[in-house]
Order: C-alpha cells, then sequence, then structure tokens
C-alpha cells in the first residue's frame, strides 16, 4: 500500500473527501516527524512508539576495494511495534 492508497483507504473508512484525508496524514506525519526530531518519543497505544536514537561511530569496509572507511555517528529514527500490533499481524 503506498501513500496515495492509505488516504483513499482512511478517506473511505472515516468518510471524509481524499482532500480531507490527505491533510490530516499529511499533519499526523508532520506532527510525529517534529516531535522525533526534538527528542520526544510518540506512543500510539495499541500501535507502536517512534524514538530517536544513536548509532556510534564505526569502521566499515568498501566492498569494492577492500580498503576500511570510517562510518560517522549518526542519529535515526527507530519505531517499535505495540504489542496488540504484533498481536494482529501474527
Amino acid at each position: 500500500m503506498n501513500k496515495s492508497q492509505l488516504i483513499e483507504a482512511v478517506a473511505s473508512a472515516a468518510n471524509l473527501t481524499k482532500a480531507d484525508a490527505e491533510n490530516c496524514l499529511n499533519s499526523a506525519i508532520e506532527t510525529i516527524k517534529k516531535a522525533v526530531k526534538k527528542g520526544d518519543d510518540v506512543t500510539l497505544i495499541g500501535f507502536g512508539t517512534f524514538t530517536k536514537t544513536k548509532r556510534k561511530a564505526r569502521m566499515g569496509r568498501n566492498p569494492q576495494t577492500g580498503k576500511e572507511i570510517k562510518i560517522p555517528a549518526m542519529t535515526l529514527p527507530k519505531f517499535r511495534p505495540g504489542s496488540d500490533f504484533k498481536d494482529f499481524v501474527n
């Protein structure tokens, strides 16, 4: 399912226009992104938690040349599914 299919499904399930559903989805995504960027966790009970994690710098290897390279530290978003979501999928 891609974003336009999700918008169409939400619009029909919530009895909204596609434009309203798209605005709602975009607003929700932007709000989650801003909160996680600030360092806040976003927890949706029954669905999961969006968090921000740090990955340490490490040494890697260029697969073409075999030369060692340093991979810099970085901050990444992370999603942990909730138990209800896991149970539903299984």
